[in-house]
């Protein structure tokens, strides 16, 4: 199988974050010579390896280009009309759902909802950690398809959103 991204490119691991592809290794598994990419997530440095012929089924994907970065910021001024009422343990595996599908746009939908229930109800400390998570992914991503920093991205966020108080889960 061809490789799809070369040594040096950015990738997006679901629920990991951006990678760097730092390279392509050969390994002998039982009887089969397997090729993988080696990863290393940006923000923890924990590297990963994915068989080349895995990367659609795991989900790893090119980040997304910079005329995507508006459609993702629509998702995130939407204001749906309705509030879920499920449970808050229901919305949090439907939101582990949306962030472990890899979609920046799953990711910000779930960054922009709890958000908004944060004004409506107290976040459970999983709804909270799972905000931060959103947040980090979708921070270093739209920064990197932007090609500006992290900082910059926060603050656009934070303006969208009303204050730095509102993404960090915070009160």
């Amino acid at each position: 199988m061809e490789p799809t991204f070369k040594i040096g490119d950015k990738a997006v691991y679901p629920a990991q974050g951006v990678t760097e592809i730092m390279g392509i290794e050969s390994m002998q598994i039982g009887d089969i010579q397997q090729n993988f990419y080696v990863l290393r997530v940006l923000d923890t440095d924990k590297k990963i390896r994915i068989p080349l012929n895995k990367v659609n089924a795991v989900g790893l994907r090119s980040v997304i280009h910079g005329e995507e970065v508006e459609e993702v910021y629509e998702i995130l001024r939407e204001r749906p009309l309705k509030f879920d009422q499920q449970t808050w343990n229901r919305r949090y595996r439907r939101y582990l759902e949306k962030i472990k599908t890899g979609s920046v746009y799953d990711v910000a939908e779930v960054l922009r909802d709890l958000y908004l229930l944060k004004y409506d109800k107290n976040l459970s400390f999983g709804e909270r950690k799972m905000l931060d998570t959103a947040r980090s992914l979708l921070v270093k991503e739209l920064s990197i398809a932007k090609d500006t920093t992290e900082e910059k991205i926060e603050t656009e966020l934070e303006e969208m959103f009303g204050g730095s108080e509102a993404l960090t889960g915070t009160d």
